[in-house]
């Protein structure tokens, strides 16, 4: 109860806040290409359930059916402004909405598409899915250069399922067996902190 109404008294907080960088963004990303401003996509939730996630459109009109599911290094699908917002984040600014209407919370195990939540242990993903997914957390935090890294491999796919997977699962059971409001305080200045650097 005191996690949702963290959520719920920030996410509000956030869209007041944000609201004026939130337009600017938008008109942005009109002038930048043709396509939606906000970009959303099928993840799996608390308990198994899909959910849309939002974000702000960092590629071009149907990406994902131009390509895998992930990113590597300089996509040619990212578009010239969605390099930037990426780069800073910027693009995971509207799911301060999916944290206000309940679908994920400002930390825990980031959403995957089923693809990616189908090559999960089943074990593994049945107690992470017990809890809502999240903006950041310690996994994020870790691959925050995971495109980057990604690029170096000549099977990005399978060096996401075989290599990063798994050291974000761990991650992921890490913080669902030892999760705390205070712990979630730290991880949002953590994350704040390595955005910033």
């Amino acid at each position: 109860m005191a996690k949702r109404l963290f959520d719920i008294f920030f996410s509000l907080l956030g869209v007041l806040i944000l609201l004026p960088f939130y337009l600017i963004i938008a008109i942005l990303i009109k002038r930048d290409s043709p396509g939606n401003v906000i970009f959303k996509q099928k993840r799996v939730g608390k308990n198994g359930h899909e959910f849309h996630v939002y974000k702000f459109r960092t590629m071009v009109v149907d990406a994902e059916n131009k390509g895998m599911k992930i990113t590597v290094g300089r996509d040619p699908r990212i578009t010239n402004l969605g390099h930037f917002l990426r780069k800073y984040k910027l693009d995971e600014l509207p799911q301060i909405f999916n944290v206000l209407f309940g679908s994920m919370s400002f930390v825990g195990p980031r959403p995957e598409v089923k693809e990616y939540i189908d090559e999960y242990p089943e074990a593994v993903r049945k107690e992470v899915l017990s809890v809502k997914p999240g903006i950041t957390d310690n996994a994020s935090i870790e691959f925050r250069e995971e495109s980057n890294i990604l690029s170096r491999s000549p099977d990005p796919r399978k060096t996401y399922i075989e290599d990063i997977l798994p050291v974000k699962q761990r991650y992921y059971l890490d913080y669902v067996r030892d999760r705390s409001l205070l712990g979630d305080v730290k991880i949002i200045i953590k994350t704040i902190w390595e955005v910033a650097r």
